[in-house]
């Protein structure tokens, strides 16, 4: 898996033939610059310009299966879950997806725009998450020292944070205790390659 950040909350991750997309920046986002890109697959978790950009996930005849809201999902060879939760993103109460998936033989867990700890318990009873990707500081989600503290009860073997700015990184990678994280381009990753990691933090810049 080769795994992006396109600013704001957009994760791209690439395995094989297929693509999917967390959270791509609409064309309407005021705060984000939207990146066009062909994916199979567009996860949305917030309703709001900057996360719902379903159409830039699309290029030419390829067009995205878009998902979006709570539920369960099989699209591609991949089996997904979508978990209610809150957001206060944008100043405004606003139902926040947390998507649950195996993609590329990882577990994935991408927690969007998440305002607090309090995930459904079904989130807490799941096996750890090989790959977490979580808020760690944008306006209306976790701070970075709830998002630290969230991460250790989620134990994942890799955390990649979203939704950040230099001070809230430095800020998390030091609760963390992974202050000389350098930031990378890509993020390549195999299920072999997380073994013996606890807690690990990849960042990745756009």
């Amino acid at each position: 898996m080769i795994l992006t950040f396109h600013d704001g909350a957009c994760i791209r991750a690439q395995a094989g033939d297929t693509t999917i997309v967390f959270s791509p920046v609409s064309k309407k986002s005021k705060n984000f610059k939207p990146v066009n890109f062909g994916a199979d697959v567009a996860f949305i978790s917030v309703n709001n310009p900057d996360m719902n950009g379903a159409e830039e996930a699309a290029r030419g005849d390829k067009q995205p299966f878009v998902i979006f809201g709570p539920g369960e999902y099989e699209v591609k060879e991949i089996t997904a879950a979508g978990f209610p939760s809150k957001s206060q993103y944008g100043g405004e109460e606003r139902i926040n997806t947390v998507y649950s998936l195996t993609f590329d033989d990882m577990s994935v867990l991408y927690l969007g725009a998440l305002e607090d700890s309090n995930l459904p318990k079904e989130v807490f009873e799941m096996d750890s998450p090989d790959i977490l990707i979580m808020p760690i500081g944008g306006e209306g989600t976790l701070n970075p020292a709830d998002a630290a503290k969230l991460a250790v009860k989620l134990e994942p073997k890799v955390i990649i944070p979203i939704l950040y700015d230099d001070k809230t990184l430095k800020q998390f990678l030091k609760e963390a205790g992974d202050e000389g994280s350098k930031p990378l381009e890509k993020f390549t990753v195999k299920l072999r390659d997380l073994a013996g990691k606890e807690g690990d933090v990849v960042v990745l810049q756009s």
